[in-house]
C-alpha cells in the first residue's frame, strides 16, 4: 500500500496544494492575497514533509514531517483569521443597518457569521493539510494518534489532501462560478459536512462515518454534475473541456467506491479491502478528479472562453 500512497501524497502536497492555494488566492479579494504567497513558498515547507515519506520511521522522517506541519498549522490559522474577519464584518454590517443617521453601536465578533457557501468550502480546505499533517508526523513517528492503526494514519494523509483540501476547494469554485444557486450551495456545503463527518466517524463509530461518506458522496456527485452541465460548457478550449470532462465522470465511480467501502465496514458486508479501496478510490480520485480539476480550473482563467 506504501508503494500506492507516497507517491500519491508527494503529488498532492509539492503539486495540487499549492496549484489550489493559487486558485483560492484569484477566486475573491477578501485575504486571498496572502494565499498567493501562501503559494509561492508552499513547495519549501512540502519538500521536507514529501522527503518523509520515503524515509524510515524515525526521528529524522518525523523531523521533517513537523517542518510541513507547521506550514499546514500556519494555513489553518489562516482561516481562522479569515474566520474572525468575517465576523466582524458580518457584525459591522449588522450595525450600520441598525443605526442608520443615528450613533452608531460598536460592533461585536460574532462567532458565528453567515458566511457564503464557497467560503465555507474555501476555509474547509485551508484546514484540511492540518489534519493530513498530523496525521503524517504521529504516523512517522510510529505513534499510534488516538490510538489509530498506523495504516489507518497513512491513508488520513491523501484523504485530507484530496477529499479535505482539493475536494472543497473545488466545491468552492463550482459553487462560485455556476452562480450560488441551490445544487451549488448544496456541494459547497455538503463536501465539508460530509468530511467532517467522516472525519468524526474515525473517533465515534462505523455508521457516522458512513453517514459521512453519504453526505460526501452526494456533494461530490452534484459537483460532478455541475462541472459536467455548466462549468465544461464555458469555454472552447479542448484540453480544457477534456480535464474537467475527465474530473466529472471519474467522480460518481470513485465515490462509490468509497462508499461501498464505508457501508461494508459499518454492516459487515463484503467489500473492497483497504488497499485495494486505496488503488481504487484514492488514485482515482487523486489523479483523475483532484489534477485534472486544478489544471482545468487554471486553464479556465488563463484561456478566453
Amino acid at each position: 500500500m506504501k508503494l500506492l500512497v507516497d507517491p500519491v501524497v508527494a503529488l498532492g502536497m509539492l503539486a495540487v496544494v499549492p496549484a489550489g492555494l493559487r486558485l483560492a488566492g484569484s477566486a475573491g479579494p477578501r485575504g486571498t492575497g496572502v494565499l498567493t504567497v501562501a503559494a509561492r513558498w508552499w513547495p519549501v515547507a512540502a519538500l521536507p514533509g514529501a522527503v518523509s515519506l520515503w524515509l524510515p520511521r524515525g526521528a529524522t522522517s518525523t523531523a521533517l514531517a513537523a517542518v510541513y506541519a507547521l506550514a499546514a498549522l500556519a494555513l489553518a490559522a489562516l482561516a481562522g483569521a479569515r474566520l474572525v474577519r468575517a465576523g466582524r464584518g458580518d457584525a459591522a454590517g449588522r450595525a450600520d443597518r441598525a443605526g442608520g443617521g443615528a450613533r452608531r453601536p460598536r460592533p461585536r465578533l460574532r462567532l458565528r457569521p453567515r458566511l457564503p457557501a464557497e467560503e465555507v468550502a474555501l476555509l474547509t480546505a485551508l484546514v484540511s493539510p492540518s489534519v493530513a499533517a498530523t496525521a503524517l508526523v504521529a504516523e512517522r513517528a510510529g505513534r499510534h494518534l488516538f490510538g489509530f492503526d498506523l495504516d489507518i494514519l497513512a491513508l488520513t494523509v491523501p484523504h485530507f489532501h484530496f477529499a479535505g483540501f482539493t475536494a472543497a476547494l473545488v466545491a468552492g469554485l463550482v459553487c462560485r462560478a455556476a452562480g450560488a444557486g441551490p445544487r451549488a450551495r448544496f456541494a459547497a456545503y455538503s463536501v465539508p459536512a460530509g468530511t467532517l463527518l467522516v472525519l468524526a466517524g474515525y473517533f465515534v463509530d462505523d455508521w457516522l462515518e458512513l453517514a459521512g461518506a453519504l453526505v460526501l458522496t452526494a456533494g461530490m456527485w452534484t459537483v460532478s454534475l455541475l462541472t459536467w452541465q455548466d462549468i465544461r460548457g464555458r469555454t472552447a478550449d479542448r484540453l480544457t473541456r477534456a480535464l474537467l470532462a475527465t474530473s466529472a465522470v471519474v467522480l460518481p465511480a470513485t465515490m462509490l467506491l468509497a462508499l461501498s467501502w464505508a457501508l461494508g465496514e459499518a454492516t459487515g458486508l463484503p467489500h473492497l479491502s483497504l488497499t485495494w479501496t486505496a488503488a481504487t478510490h484514492g488514485l482515482g480520485n487523486a489523479l483523475g478528479f483532484a489534477l485534472c480539476s486544478v489544471l482545468a480550473w487554471h486553464r479556465l482563467k488563463e484561456t478566453p472562453a
